[in-house]
């Protein structure tokens, strides 16, 4: 950038939301946002370090390392982040001496923690921080070994100084946030420490107790599902696991199922839990156990769950047709209404051919990956290209998934015809799906879809009107038969997000959607017009707006790489602090987490209603 446009720049004095939206585009030129960095107003450099952090450029750290200097404390903090967020080396060291703010030596611990590869020193300078003055620092140090043991235990084991300093900060602090980040950070150096794990045990917090459990892999019958789910998973028995299944807690209850087919327990009694399960999930993951236990006795129920009429329940027999080789009941079910089960069952090419006339991006993402490499893939390449042509009439860009898949199955075949036919995509409004065409028909070997490749148009910022009348938003959410739960919004950490949100729940988007993926102790994902993955709510991928935690209650946006939200929700079920800088928090459960407990795969969500301040 020249010195002039520079000095026309500051003279323009980039506005907040200026530095906001261009961070927002993902504009090649970062020049508003380095204008940003250099203006006096502390508010602004602010704002423009955190924009320089979330277009993740390492270029950009010469114009955000002065603000490391800055009197400023939140200055300094969003620096630090920034730092972090983008990849950029720096040596953090020096500062760490001199930094008197507790925050901002928590941000240290924890850029030092991100850093890839990790820097000389920084192992020792980590665990010298849990001896930190300041709980908030320990904390940043606890968090930046967690990330730091985590992202080098395969090549490097902490040293025995660093163990012992993780035992002693769970030795010698209270806070549970504190104990859970050593904890992890132990657990992933597979420490085995008695003492460590008859404190932990022993500790108020479920959710160190549940770290404990996985660590050591003892059986305790705990008050909280969250213990006891992993106590069941990691230690189940076949007795535990026939008295689990009665368990208060449904996601107990099905881990109990799963572990009587892992364990080869009674296959009467998973029998009986096939024809008499109290609820369609316990039958359908027995089904499963059953197929693992006795695929003969399991092969002669399947007829009757594949005619089941929830059709998540026909999607497990599928899974189970599959392990015991049930051909007629694989044919029979990829040919089911719901596309989620066809998908479960599609085994043959036949079946995937015939799945090419679908428009549900998880049947189609299934038929490409049955159709790789198979002998008749040439003489299907017209039919291939003509769904690709297909998808990409609306300009939906969340069609990424289908439509990748299937082009790269046109690749293989070589099918110059089938290519030439995809021209009109040269220009497709997905850069990755423009640019995997013109490498196909290049003949070259295909690319990597890079997570970072974003310069598509999104939906346009919203306006400060909208992001006013959002301030102090909540979101009430309620769930067929549960009950409900209220969320609390974030639109200064998160706005654009929001904005969509709010439009989509508004809009009765979410209404009558399910929690489709539910995976205990980690998340619930939901909001999927398809109920998988791949099928979006929204027309255009969202722009992540990474910096808030992922605690318990939080909820995040998921995507499927960098910029590609596309409507569908995750809640926290614990605190999952690995994808922190990663997702989106937008919101956080503010009352009723007993319901979102609760939650179980397949419920659904009756309504959203959003409530703005008058």
């Amino acid at each position: 950038m020249s010195a002039a446009l520079l000095a026309l720049l500051l003279l323009q004095a980039p506005t907040t939301r200026a530095i906001a939206e261009a961070q927002y585009a993902r504009a090649e030129d970062a020049s508003l946002v380095i204008a940003g960095l250099q203006r006096a107003e502390t508010s602004i450099q602010r704002v423009a370090a955190r924009a320089a952090g979330r277009l993740e450029r390492a270029s950009l750290a010469g114009a955000v390392v002065p603000l490391l200097k800055s009197p400023d404390r939140e200055v300094r903090r969003e620096a630090v982040l920034a730092l972090a967020q983008m990849g950029a080396p720096y040596a953090f060291a020096p500062m760490l001496g001199g930094e008197a703010d507790v925050s901002v030596r928590a941000a240290i611990y924890d850029a030092l923690g991100r850093a890839a590869p990790a820097a000389d020193g920084a192992e020792g300078l980590l665990a010298s921080g849990l001896r930190d003055a300041e709980l908030v620092a320990r904390v940043g140090a606890a968090r930046g070994l967690d990330a730091l043991v985590r992202g080098t235990i395969k090549t490097a084991e902490p040293s025995p100084q660093t163990i012992a300093a993780l035992r002693a900060a769970i030795r010698d602090n209270r806070d549970p946030t504190l104990r859970e980040l050593s904890m992890l950070a132990l657990n992933a150096a597979s420490d085995q420490d008695p003492q460590t794990f008859a404190t932990t045990l022993a500790d108020p917090n479920p959710l160190v107790r549940r770290l404990s459990v996985i660590g050591s892999k003892r059986w305790t019958d705990d008050p909280s599902p969250i213990v006891r789910f992993e106590a069941m998973r990691l230690s189940g028995t076949c007795d535990r696991a026939k008295t689990g299944v009665n368990d208060a807690s449904g996601h107990v209850a099905l881990a109990a199922v799963d572990v009587l087919g892992a364990q080869k327990c009674d296959a009467a009694f998973i029998e009986s839990l096939v024809e008499h399960g109290k609820s369609w999930r316990i039958r359908a993951h027995a089904i499963v156990s059953l197929a693992k236990v006795a695929p003969e006795m399991a092969g002669q129920k399947l007829k009757t769950l594949a005619a089941d009429p929830v059709w998540q329940v026909r999607a497990y027999a599928a899974s189970a047709a599959v392990m015991v080789q049930d051909e007629a009941t694989l044919a029979l079910l990829a040919r089911d209404a719901n596309p989620n089960v066809a998908a479960a069952a599609l085994t043959s090419a036949d079946d995937a051919v015939r799945a090419l006339l679908s428009d549900h991006a998880g049947l189609l993402v299934a038929a490409a990956a049955r159709l790789k490499w198979v002998p008749e893939l040439r003489s299907l390449a017209p039919q291939i290209a003509t769904t690709v042509r297909r998808l990409s009439r609306d300009g939906r860009v969340t069609t990424r998934d289908p439509r990748v898949a299937l082009i790269e199955r046109l690749r293989e075949a070589g099918d110059e015809d089938a290519l030439r036919s995809l021209e009109g995509l040269l220009a497709d409004p997905d850069p990755v799906v423009a640019s995997l065409v013109s490498a196909a028909r290049a003949g070259g070997p295909g690319i990597e879809i890079a997570p970072k490749t974003t310069r598509y148009v999104p939906e346009p910022f919203p306006s400060d009107e909208a992001l006013a009348a959002l301030r102090g938003a909540t979101a009430f959410v309620t769930m067929k038969g549960l009950g409900a739960f209220t969320l609390q919004l974030f639109p200064e950490e998160a706005p654009a997000t929001v904005a969509t949100f709010v439009d989509l729940a508004k809009k009765g988007t979410y209404n009558g959607l399910t929690f489709h993926r539910v995976v205990p102790n980690f998340v619930l994902q939901g909001g999927s017009p398809g109920a998988n993955e791949y099928d979006a709510l929204t027309r255009h991928f969202m722009r992540d707006e990474v910096g808030m935690c992922h605690q318990r209650g939080t909820i995040g946006i998921s995507t499927r790489g960098r910029d590609t939200g596309d409507g569908q929700i995750f809640i926290n079920l614990v605190d999952n602090f690995r994808l922190d800088h990663l997702y989106t928090v937008f919101a956080k459960v503010t009352h009723g987490m007993d319901v979102v407990d609760q939650i179980l795969e397949g419920d659904v969500i009756e309504s959203v209603v959003i409530s703005t301040p008058r």
